[in-house]
Order: C-alpha cells, then structure tokens, then sequence
C-alpha cells in the first residue's frame, strides 16, 4: 500500500511540475525544449533603446536589463540588475544603486557600474528626437563608486526616478557595442537580458533563445521565443487559428475580441485573457498649421467628437471613452473634457467658431499611422471624419502612412492633427502628463506650460506618497482642456490570445502593458 501511494505521489508532482510550464516529456521520457511563437502587429521602430520611446520596448524587455523592473504580479519597482536601489538623501536628489555580482553583457563583457553609466549617459548624449530623452530631466550626473555602486544624482527632487529606471530606454548596453555618437543600426543587440537576439528580420520575425548567463528576476518558463511581425490583424488572427502562432498580442480587433469573448470560435481551442489597461488614444494638433494652430477649431473638434459613438461602433466594448489625458485606474483622473463640453453638441461648436470669425468650412487633414496600433485604426479615423463633416462645420482629408515614415513626419511638423496612442512607461500620473510637455514633447512638438512644468510637476515629485498629488494633476488636466493641443479619445483594455494549451497569458503583461515572453508555457496534453 505504501509502495503504490508513493507512486501515486510521484505520478502527481510531475504532473504538477508539467502545467508550471517546466518542461514537457516526450514519448522516450526526455524532456522536450519549450518554444513559443507569438504574433504581433507592433513590430520595432529601432534596436536602439537610446531612440526608444514606442512599442519597441516590446522586444527590449526580453533583451535588455534594467537597474529596476515589475516582478509578475507588482506596480512597484523592484531590482533587476540591482541588488538594491534606493534614496540616500531626504530630498530624494540622490538615487543609489548596489549592482548584482557577476553580470555580463551577451558579448562577454562585464556588467558593471561603468556600463551602467555609460548606457544612461548615452541617451542624454545622443538626444534623439522622439528618444527617450525627455524622461531624464532630473538627471544632473551620474557616479560610479568601485565596480558595483552606482548613485544618480538629481537636480531637483523626482519620486518618479525609480519608475523611469523600470522602462526599457533605461536598458544597459555593452559599451564596446553601442557608440556613443550614433545609434547603432546593424540589426543587432548586445545586453544581458532573460534572452539572447539570435536573429532578426525587420518586419518579419525575431528569434530569441535563452541568455545561459543571465542574472535576474525573470522565472523563464520556455526555452525560446519566436516574435512574428505581421502588418494587418487578420494575417495574425488566421495565423493563430491555424496553429502557425501560438499566442497574440497586439493585433487583435475588436471584432475578433468580442468573438473570442462569446465563444463563437469553440472548433479553434482558442483562449483569451483581458487585462486593465492604460493606454489611451488621442488626437495632436500642430500649434504652427493656419487651421490646428486656431485654439477656435481645436475646441470646436473638442465639442463635436462623440467618444461614445466611436468606442461603440468601432471598438465595441473593448474601449471606453476617456475624457482626460490620465485614464481610469490612475491616480489623479478626471473627466475634465467632459465636464468642459458635455455631451456632443454641433449648435455650441458653431457658435465657437462664429466667435473667432470662422464662416466657411474648416479643411483639415487627420493622420494615422497603419501598422502600429491595430487595424481598426482606420475605421476609427473614418468615424472621426463622419462625425466631424456630419456638421457641416469641418471637411476632413484622411491620410496615413507606415510607422516608421509616420513617425519621421510627425517629429518634422508635417501633420496638421494626427492619432497617437500611449502605453505607460510606468503606472503613475506623472507619466500622462509629463512626456507631452517641454522642449522634447513625445508629440515631436515642443509645448511649453510653465505653471505645469515649473510647478506642479516639481510639486508632485517630492511627494512620494503618489496617491497624495491628485489636486496637482487636476488643475494640470485643466490646462490641457483649456489648450486643445491634445485631445484625448479613448481608453483601451489589454488582451492576449493564444491556443488552450498555452499558459501564463494572465501573467505575461507588465504595468508598462509590456509582453514579458517569459510568462508563456506550453501546457502538458495528455
């Protein structure tokens, strides 16, 4: 009796240890190695983490270290490449960081304080428009003390610092590989993160295996990962019915959410997860165009566009509309939009213009870029331009490009109003308000609010209680209304879909709405 319990016993701890994603036997009782792809419609802009402030980060995540990262399942900051960070001063002016021992880079080179140095002060050299900069406007100078103590010295006080050493720009490059007077170009990467880049094929696929020297806090429950690129959602939804992909993120249509919500694809053994979201779309006028420029037109658009209406017809339940720059879950939001204009209202946005002298028609052209944030942008921009001619008050010319392109003529000026969407470098206020303001705006456009910047900001900061600032950032959002120069349009929820036999998907996105690829597992079949 005993012997056939302890056989029992034995017989459940494996199957245990094979739906934690450990490994899976094959028939000749070895273990089979773990390799998961996943489709995506949010291919890199760049490799470079010093002009990275978009979806790449996607990628750098499962690449790169951080000094600070989100363990599964946190909001808070917690070490990574560090062994501990913190404030040494009560001014909070003066950040250090103890370094994990024996960190190396994919190249052999040594992790150390150096490096450290040099990856972040790069960033501030390089300066790249639309980079990520501009989240380094509390940095004064950074020193290194022996190989492993590194302290960040600020120029004002910054609560926020330890959430910007989270994000993916903050990433730590070998300094052999990564000049630090151009961007490196050569479809390579060279860090010391979960995984190792085996290859990549711009627009195609990214190949990532296992990094055998990697020192952190990310449990790899595969052994390799495949991200293919696809340019429009059904390639990628067909792909994932036809077994080709094994788990989607980024891409997913609202059609295709509501579907899988309702069970409607029960013959595909398709599965899908909803998370809270962050990220948030809007809408960005160019101060220096004749027609955007006109505060006038900016809150006419204001008083016109029907959030309710564009959620529902062309999101159906998988957006909400959003009715201020911090969404819902943050601290600090409001509904300021609408409460400044109310319901949709053609009769008020006519009289605003008759105010500022405007008679005929407002000729405007609205940009969207095609392959960056699903494919039911367009329709969202085809319902932006029913609603805005529906006047009578607007005539709108649509025009879209590619990402990459897209974003080159944004940063230039060429757009009059165009769509952008945000995903939170952190989930923190700060990050709603602050990356759309100052000289390196992540709109390419300087705005320029000193009562914000200059002091609500630096008020917010010292406070590192973050549910204590809400006062602070509504009077900011007040700024924005009374601007125009950002519209906000809608909040988004968070999906990732994959086949049944596929887990972690609950686990795989962090508070950055980042894929952490090493949450994914392929379950035991039986």
């Amino acid at each position: 009796m005993f012997y056939r319990a302890s056989l029992q016993a034995a017989a459940a701890l494996a199957s245990l240890s094979l739906l934690a994603g450990c490994g899976l036997l094959s028939d000749s009782g070895s273990e089979v190695e773990q390799k998961i792809v996943v489709g995506t419609t949010s291919e890199p802009s760049t490799l470079d983490p010093a002009a990275a402030w978009d979806n790449s980060w996607e990628l750098m995540r499962n690449v790169f270290q951080t000094l600070m990262s989100y363990p599964s399942g946190s909001t808070k900051p917690e070490p990574d490449a560090a062994e501990w960070c913190k404030f040494t001063d009560t001014t909070s002016t003066s950040y250090r960081c103890k370094l994990r021992a024996g960190l190396k880079f994919s190249n052999g080179d040594k992790l150390d304080a150096e490096a450290v140095k040099y990856s972040i002060d790069r960033i501030t050299a390089l300066k790249v428009k639309g980079g990520p900069v501009g989240m380094l406007g509390s940095l004064d100078r950074i020193e290194t003390k022996g190989d492993d103590i590194v302290v960040f010295h600020l120029t004002k006080p910054d609560a926020t610092f330890p959430f910007i050493l989270t994000t993916p720009a903050m990433s730590l490059v070998a300094p052999s590989a990564y000049s630090e007077h151009k961007l490196r170009s050569d479809g390579k990467i060279t860090g010391s993160g979960p995984y190792l880049l085996d290859s990549y094929k711009p627009g195609k696929s990214a190949e990532l295996v296992k990094n055998p020297d990697y020192k952190g806090y990310a449990n790899r429950k595969n052994d390799a990962v495949t991200i293919r690129y696809f340019k429009d959602s059904a390639p990628v939804v067909a792909a994932l019915r036809k077994k080709e992909i094994d788990a989607i993120y980024r891409g997913l249509t609202a059609e295709e959410v509501v579907s899988l919500e309702e069970n409607k694809d029960k013959e595909s053994n398709l599965q899908i997860v909803e998370t809270v979201g962050a990220d948030i779309r809007f809408l960005v006028f160019n101060p220096k165009d004749p027609a955007a420029g006109n505060v006038a037109v900016r809150r006419a658009i204001a008083q016109l566009v029907d959030r309710d209406a564009l959620v529902a017809k062309v999101y159906q339940g998988t957006a909400e509309p959003l009715y201020s720059m911090v969404p819902k879950g943050i601290a600090g939001h409001t509904t300021s939009f609408f409460d400044a204009y109310g319901d949709p209202d053609q009769g008020k946005a006519k009289q605003i213009l008759n105010k500022a002298g405007i008679t005929k028609p407002v000729e405007l052209t609205l940009w969207f870029t095609t392959d960056r944030y699903g494919s039911s942008t367009a329709p969202e921009f085809d319902e932006l331009k029913r609603q805005l001619e529906s006047s009578g008050l607007f005539r709108i010319t649509l025009k879209s490009k590619p990402w990459k392109t897209f974003q080159e003529g944004f940063t230039k000026g060429e757009y009059p109003v165009f769509g952008r969407g945000w995903f939170p470098d952190f989930p923190d206020p700060d990050n709603f308000i602050a990356p759309f303001l100052g000289k390196d705006s992540i709109t390419g456009m300087p705005y320029m609010k000193n009562e914000i910047t200059k002091d609500l900001l630096p008020q917010t900061r010292k406070e590192s209680d973050r549910g204590a600032v809400s006062k602070q950032f509504e009077r900011a959002q007040q700024i924005l209304v009374d601007d125009v120069r950002i519209l906000p349009l809608w909040q988004g929820k968070l999906y990732v879909a994959s086949g049944e036999d596929i887990g972690g998907g609950e686990r795989a996105l962090d508070p950055q709405t980042v894929m952490q690829m090493w949450e994914l597992y392929r379950k035991a079949s039986w």
